[in-house]
């Protein structure tokens, strides 16, 4: 072997080597799935014979997701399993057999980490890690390190944190045992460790009262934020959907805009906004959100409420929903849930929300002429898109245009050669469908303009010294001409 290869051979093993080091070095970790029977086909959390939420989950897909989750924060996933329970044990969750297999299985493979699909009692944990001599985590701990290891900004930190002490607080009883330990049984009224759990929750709740404090103020400045765009006024549309639907992808494509955009959950977790400009010429704040979960914790959705007002105050809502997905359905009934939950209508004419069925470049040929059929009837067709190709994005940009511009005008105007600022004007703000030019140079425009640029442009013909346009539809015009 030649020197030069050897040297190739022996750079190519260290870095092997470094990858396994770090895979090693990764925390090792057991992703169960409790299911019971009763549950085929049913969605978390939702009543049976409440047909709004259909079609059901399969137990595959939630364990996939639940991998999905544990990789998220760099977990070294070992082995995961669908766990079936006849009951839920008070004590273990888990019939003790069960508990004993799982037991030994954690021994033999050195597993330091056991993620828990499913709600976890502060005593069903504490029983399950000294039966298991391994840590435990539920699926909403598991959500908040994710949330704590992603948010960027001081609001998502404080959000973040706020979520994650309330959670904490209800969970102090898993430090009776270290308690007693550290300050012995002698002299406490209550018992042993008591005094020092009630320091415990007032030290909690004084850093809560703080933190809730700090994001009044974030609040406020954010509000007063709203309150400048308002008198622009540019229309908010916001962009919501499932974790993972490829929102932050599609945001970048129609701004061009550099927001962090990877093939994982929760990779976007503090609202970004950008100016739009759209085809008429009006422009709009795109808001891109973070993404949304089946059995989302009550405090994160109560703690990201702050962030989740741009969606609430949103002229139009873009639900962007990964079409490719087997839980497509599913996912779009989480999301709705949660949407719900804001206060935000969902389940009548008078919603403001258009489905954007995007990655539809991970189709076939069959699937897309059937989602295709199915688009056609909704009352507001959903857009098809693949925000990698670019396909759609146009006919998305039309569809809001003509629903955020639903009070445009259609109005005609002749131009002279000699108003050539106020040709530029037109293009920069109305959307030009049609221009002719005569033999004096004067340019006969037909627009489409938006119904609160209509004072703008009178302000423009005034500039120009023309009155009033030589041909305009009269309703569009009424009140102006003073």
């Amino acid at each position: 072997m030649a020197p030069e290869q050897q040297q190739t051979r022996s750079d190519h093993d260290q870095k092997t080597a470094g990858h396994k080091d770090a895979s090693h070095t990764k925390t090792r970790a057991l992703v169960l799935l409790p299911f019971s029977g009763s549950q085929r086909h049913r969605l978390r959390g939702v009543a049976p014979g409440d047909r709004r939420h259909e079609p059901w989950r399969e137990p595959e897909d939630q364990l996939a997701e639940a991998i999905g989750l544990a990789t998220a924060i760099d977990l070294n996933v070992r082995d995961s399993a669908i766990v079936p329970i006849q009951t839920i044990k008070p004590a273990l969750l888990f019939g003790t057999g069960k508990v004993k297999e799982i037991a030994d299985h954690i021994e033999a493979d050195e597993i330091d980490l056991v993620v828990i699909d499913h709600a976890v009692t502060p005593i069903q944990q504490r029983n399950l890690e000294k039966a298991w001599n391994a840590k435990v985590l539920d699926r909403t701990g598991l959500i908040l390190e994710i949330f704590g290891r992603r948010a960027r900004t001081r609001e998502g930190r404080l959000q973040v944190e706020l979520a994650h002490l309330t959670f904490q607080r209800s969970r102090l009883v898993r430090s009776w045992t270290h308690l007693e330990r550290q300050r012995g049984g002698v002299g406490f009224l209550g018992g042993p460790g008591e005094t020092q759990i009630e320091t415990d929750r007032r030290l909690l709740q004084e850093r809560i009262d703080k933190l809730r404090g700090d994001l009044l103020k974030v609040t406020k400045t954010r509000a007063l934020h709203r309150r400048g765009r308002r008198r622009v006024p540019y229309p908010i549309v916001a962009i919501v959907g499932y974790t993972n639907a490829g929102k932050s992808t599609l945001f970048n494509r129609l701004t061009g805009a550099k927001v962090f955009a990877k093939d994982q959950v929760f990779a976007t977790l503090d609202p970004t906004m950008r100016e739009v400009a759209l085809p008429s010429g009006r422009r709009v704040i795109l808001s891109d959100t973070v993404g949304f979960i089946s059995d989302l914790p009550t405090m994160l959705v109560a703690a990201f409420r702050a962030t989740l007002e741009e969606v609430i105050e949103a002229d139009l809502i873009l639900h962007v929903r990964d079409i490719s997905h087997p839980d497509s359905d599913a996912q779009r009934a989480d999301v709705e849930n949660v949407l719900r939950s804001l206060d935000v209508e969902v389940d009548s004419a008078k919603s403001n929300i258009i489905e954007v069925w995007n990655k539809i470049d991970q189709v076939d040929c069959n699937h897309r002429e059937q989602l295709t059929a199915a688009a056609t009837r909704y009352e507001l067709p959903p857009i098809l898109t693949s925000a990698i190709t670019g396909e759609g994005l146009d006919a998305l940009a039309q569809v809001v245009d003509e629903w955020i511009g639903k009070s445009d005008a259609e109005i005609e105007l002749d131009v002279p050669a000699t108003a050539g600022q106020l040709s530029h004007w037109l293009y920069e703000n109305a959307q030009v469908l049609a221009r002719e030019t005569d033999e004096l140079g004067t340019m006969h425009y037909r627009l489409r303009i938006a119904g609160e640029n209509l004072g703008k442009l009178q302000a423009q013909l005034k500039i120009a010294g023309l009155k009033i346009p030589i041909r305009a539809d009269p309703e569009s015009w009424e009140g102006m001409e003073k």
